[in-house]
């Protein structure tokens, strides 16, 4: 079964709730820029939460785009996603080494260090929304829980996980996002908060086999949950010879003719899934007489 994400609601309409597995995105998203260990576990917990969060936007063409500059030898994360459940997304610097945490689990947090976290959504409007928070902690959950808290003042709680194999190849990812509306009684935060401090780690039930709707079962069960929605998610690249065509074009004539007078074949890779486009001097000659028809 692939990658899917399921939403929720729990105690009358006062919760709503997304759940995801996400192990076949984050696997491709490692063979695609052969990343080391705790950069697979960075990445992958920014694109099961850019998943997640991409099913919250309404419209079908809205996008949302996370990306976390940071001081941490991983230097920055950028991951995209749209309402269909596709996602993609890369790491500045993906060959990252560090030992275990104190705890023993690889060391995210020390990946990223200090930074900021930026949640952009084009919504089809003039401007995007840009809601900025600083790190707080690098394990990604925890800063997305105070970005929602800060920047749109909801409630949240964001679980996220990343299991490796010996190997280094994924072995389970998945988490959920949790959200408490505005008129949600103090019976239910109370009950809610209670749940969360008293649940094990996202990872520990990844490793058991669970899947997004024992996830949410697990927190929400004793609310009533009711699942409305399971959507598809898959790693997906909407990159084409055609598009990396029109960004050569931006270069402008002048770069253009020297690339030409060179007489050597150039190679454009796409940031978000490595694929490389290769163009002729024979091509950069089209592009340069099709850009002054223009």
């Amino acid at each position: 079964m692939g990658d899917y994400i399921v939403r929720a609601t729990a105690a009358k309409g006062q919760i709503r709730a997304f759940a995801i597995t996400s192990r076949e995105i984050v696997e491709t998203a490692r063979v695609k820029h052969n990343t080391s260990p705790v950069v697979t576990a960075a990445l992958g917990r920014l694109l099961t939460a850019g998943a997640m969060m991409g099913v919250m936007m309404k419209g079908d063409k809205d996008l949302l785009t996370l990306q976390i500059k940071c001081s941490g030898p991983v230097k920055g994360l950028t991951v995209t996603a749209d309402s269909g459940g596709n996602v993609k997304g890369f790491a500045d610097v993906p060959n990252v080494m560090l030992p275990p945490n104190e705890k023993g689990k690889l060391n995210v947090g020390g990946a990223l260090d200090l930074g900021v976290l930026s949640v952009i959504k084009d919504l089809g409007m003039k401007e995007p929304y840009v809601g900025q928070t600083e790190l707080k902690t690098g394990e990604i959950g925890d800063d997305l829980t105070y970005y929602f808290a800060s920047s749109e003042q909801i409630p949240s709680s964001v679980g996220l996980g990343v299991l490796m194999e010996r190997n280094n190849t994924v072995k389970q990812a998945g988490g959920f996002i949790i959200q408490l509306m505005p008129f949600a009684s103090e019976e239910v935060i109370a009950g809610l908060e209670q749940k969360l401090a008293a649940m094990e780690s996202v990872t520990d039930c990844l490793d058991r086999g669970y899947t997004p709707e024992q996830l949410l079962k697990e927190l929400l069960g004793d609310f009533g949950v009711e699942f409305l929605e399971r959507t598809e998610a898959v790693f997906s690249c909407n990159c084409s010879k055609e598009r990396v065509e029109k960004a050569i074009v931006s270069l402008g004539r002048k770069d253009l003719n020297e690339m030409v007078q060179e007489g050597k074949p150039i190679e454009v890779k796409c940031h978000f899934c490595n694929t490389v486009y290769e163009f002729t001097t024979e091509d950069l000659k089209r592009i340069i007489k099709r850009s002054k028809q223009g």
